[in-house]
C-alpha cells in the first residue's frame, strides 16, 4: 500500500478513479494487485498492476517466460513479471464477458518497487523476454514518474468504479474445457495461456525433454497436483510441444475414460491410427525396447498397474516398463485418486525406479486450483470433511466462492443437474459404485441398476451406446469413477452410497456394501479373511478417495445426496 500511495498521490491521477485491490480471478484462485480503471476521451481502460518485492533477478536464456529470484529462503525459478501480468490480462478476458461487451482495454504492467532497473538490465532482455515486456512493461524503484505515465496514457477520466463493477459483476464465460479444447491445441493454438506455477513445471519438463534427447541422458519428472490444478492442460500442452519439435511422444493414461473422448473430439480431423498412435494405454509398453521414445507424458499417473494385460499378468511392472521406453518421462500424479486396488502409482514407486535406471529426478508441484471455483479452500475443506486429512481444517464460513449443497433427495438432485445441464450438456450425475452394473442392462436405457426405493427413484448406469461425458442424453444416466475420472463438467450432482455413512462421531466406510460387480476392490474380501485391520485400511482409502474425485468433477459446483442419513445430517452441520 506504502508503494502504490506514492505511485497513485499525483494531480492528474482523477479522484474518481476506480481501484481494486487483490482482485480474485474467476474461476481461479490468483489475485490481481492493482486494477485501476477510467476513460481515455471514449475509451474504457482497466490498469493492470503485478507488484513484486524483488531486489534482483537472474536471467533463464534456456526457459520462455522464466526468471530466477529470491523466494521463500532461497534463489527459485519464477515466471517473469511481464509473463505473468500478461496472463492474468488473459485470464481476465477469458473468463469475463463484460470486458469485451463494454469493449474494456485491459492494459497490464508489473511494478518491482525495490529493483534498481539497470540500461541492460537482464529482466528487460529483448532476446529472452521481449514479446512479454512489449504488452506488460516493467517500471522499478526509480521508475514513478514513468508507472504514472503509463498510466495516465489510458486513464485521464475517472469512472467511479463502473469499470470495475463491470469486470467484478459481468457474466462469466462457459469455461474452457480440455476435451473441448483439444483439436485447436493439436492445431498449435494457445487455448490455454499457462499461469504462473503450470508455466515454471511447463518449461521445466520440455526443457528436460529437449535435453534428454540432446545429451542421451535419462530423466524423469514427477509433478504433484490435486484436482483442478491444470495436470492434464499442462500434459497435453507438452504433448502438442514434443511433437512440433518432431520428438517420438505419448501421451499415457491407465483410465480409458478421457482418452475415448480426445478420440471422439479428433475424429474427422485426424486418422484414427494417427491419434491413437498418440493416445495410448498405459500398458502399451510391456515389450518397448529401452528409449524408444524421447518423451512420455504419464496423465493421471496414480491409477498406474503393476501388470498389464486383459487378466492383469502380463509385464512386469508399469512405471519401470515406461521409464525403460522413454529417454524422458513425464509422471503427473495425485495419491488421493488411487480409487482401485490396482492403482500403484506413488512417487516413492516412481522414485525407485528412476535410481534403477540411474535416471536425472526431480518433483514439481502443481498448487493453484482452476477447478471448483478456484476454491483451494473447498478442497481442504472436503479433504478435512471425509477425514482424508485431518490437518486441513477449513471451515465453509470461510465463504469459498463455490456452489455446494447437500439436497434433500436423489430426485431433487436429478432436477438440479437437468435444469443445469440444459445450458450447455456439461452438468452430470454420479455416484458410489454401490449398484451392480449387469451386462443385459449396459445398452438398455430401460433398466435402472441403480434404484432408491424408499425415495421412488430409478435410474441407469451410463450406457456403453454412446460416450458418457460427451453423450446428448447423457444425463439421463448415472456415471461412476471410472467414467469419470480425469474429465471435468460445470455442475456435478453425487449419490452417496452406502459404502459411507457416519456413526459414533466418524465416517465409516463399508467395502460390503459395494456392487458385486464393482471390480476396484476385487480381492478385498480374500484380504480381510487374512489380515483384516490391512483390508479395512485399504478399503477406507479407497471409498473415501473415490468420493473425494467425484465431488471434485465440477467446476462451478457440486450437489450431494446422502443414502446415510446420519452422513447427510453430518455434511449439512459442516455447512453451517
Amino acid at each position: 500500500m506504502e508503494y502504490m500511495y506514492k505511485v497513485l498521490n499525483y494531480n492528474n491521477l482523477p479522484n474518481n478513479t476506480g481501484v481494486a485491490i487483490e482482485y480474485n480471478i474467476p474461476l481461479t484462485s490468483k489475485r490481481i494487485d492493482f486494477i485501476l480503471s477510467g476513460c481515455s476521451s471514449n475509451h474504457k481502460a482497466a490498469v493492470i498492476i503485478e507488484l513484486k518485492q524483488w531486489e534482483k533477478i537472474e536471467k533463464v536464456s534456456e526457459k520462455d517466460g522464466i526468471v530466477k529470484t529470491y523466494l521463500g529462503r532461497g534463489v527459485r525459478e519464477t515466471t517473469h513479471p511481464s509473463y505473468q501480468a500478461l496472463s492474468y490480462k488473459h485470464l481476465i478476458e477469458d473468463f469475463i464477458e463484460s470486458v469485451e461487451t463494454e469493449n474494456i482495454g485491459l492494459y497490464p504492467c508489473a511494478f518491482l518497487h525495490n529493483y534498481k532497473l539497470t540500461p541492460n538490465d537482464p529482466i528487460n532482455d529483448t532476446d529472452v523476454y521481449g514479446e512479454y515486456v512489449k504488452y506488460a512493461p516493467i517500471f522499478g524503484k526509480t521508475d514513478v514518474e514513468k508507472l504514472r505515465s503509463f498510466i495516465s496514457q489510458y486513464i485521464k477520466y475517472g469512472d467511479n468504479r463502473d469499470i470495475i463493477y463491470h469486470i467484478q459483476n459481468g457474466k462469466i464465460r462457459p469455461s474452457k474445457r480440455l476435451q473441448d479444447t483439444l483439436l485447436n491445441m493439436l492445431k498449435g493454438n494457445k487455448e490455454f495461456m499457462m499461469i504462473d506455477e503450470q508455466k515454471i513445471v511447463y518449461e521445466s519438463a520440455k526443457n528436460m525433454a529437449l535435453s534428454s534427447v540432446k545429451d542421451n541422458n535419462k530423466k524423469v519428472l514427477v509433478v504433484k497436483g490435486g484436482p483442478g490444478t491444470g495436470k492434464s492442460v499442462v500434459a497435453i500442452n507438452l504433448l502438442v510441444e514434443f511433437i512440433n519439435n518432431k520428438m517420438v511422444s505419448q501421451y499415457v493414461t491407465k483410465n480409458s475414460a478421457p482418452r475415448d473422448v480426445f478420440f471422439k473430439k479428433l475424429k474427422g480431423e485426424y486418422t484414427q491410427e494417427y491419434v491413437k498412435n498418440l493416445f495410448k494405454s498405459s500398458g502399451t509398453y510391456m515389450n518397448s525396447e529401452k528409449d524408444t521414445f524421447d518423451s512420455l507424458v504419464v496423465d493421471e499417473a496414480h491409477r498406474l498397474n503393476e501388470k498389464s494385460g486383459f487378466y492383469g499378468n502380463q509385464g512386469e511392472h508399469q512405471i519401470k516398463e515406461i521409464i525403460n521406453a522413454s529417454k524422458c518421462s513425464i509422471f503427473f500424479i495425485d495419491e488421493y485418486q488411487r480409487v482401485t486396488m490396482k492403482d500403484i502409482g506413488d512417487i516413492q514407486t516412481i522414485k525407485h525406479f528412476a535410481k534403477e535406471f540411474n535416471a536425472e529426478y526431480k518433483e514439481m508441484k502443481l498448487e493453484s486450483q482452476f477447478r471448483c471455483n478456484g476454491s483451494d479452500g473447498y478442497l481442504s475443506w472436503l479433504n478435512n470433511v471425509l477425514e482424508i486429512e485431518k490437518t486441513a481444517n477449513f471451515d465453509w464460513e470461510d465463504n469459498f466462492d463455490y456452489e455446494f449443497k447437500v439436497v434433500d433427495s436423489p430426485l431433487e438432485l436429478k432436477k438440479i443437474i437437468y435444469n443445469k445441464n440444459k445450458r450447455n450438456n456439461k452438468s452430470r450425475l454420479l455416484a458410489g459404485y454401490c449398484w451392480n452394473w449387469d451386462g443385459k442392462g449396459k445398452n438398455d436405457p430401460d433398466v435402472h441398476d441403480i434404484s432408491i426405493p424408499e425415495e421412488n427413484f430409478e435410474m441407469s448406469w451410463n450406457l456403453n451406446n454412446e460416450l458418457w461425458a460427451i453423450g446428448e442424453t447423457s444425463v439421463d444416466q448415472v456415471g461412476c469413477i471410472h467414467t469419470s475420472q480425469g474429465l471435468e463438467f460445470d455442475y456435478v450432482g453425487v449419490i452417496i452410497g452406502e459404502d459411507m455413512r457416519y456413526e459414533d462421531g466418524e465416517i465409516i466406510t463399508d467395502f460390503f456394501k459395494r456392487a458385486r460387480t464393482d471390480q476396484s476392490l476385487k480381492g478385498i474380501k480374500t484380504l480381510y479373511k487374512k489380515e483384516p485391520e490391512k483390508a479395512v485400511k485399504i478399503a477406507d482409502e479407497i471409498i473415501k478417495n473415490t468420493y473425494r474425485t467425484l465431488m471434485t468433477r465440477g467446476m462451478k459446483g457440486c450437489y450431494i445426496y446422502c443414502v446415510d442419513e446420519n452422513l447427510q445430517e453430518y455434511f449439512n452441520n459442516k455447512l453451517v
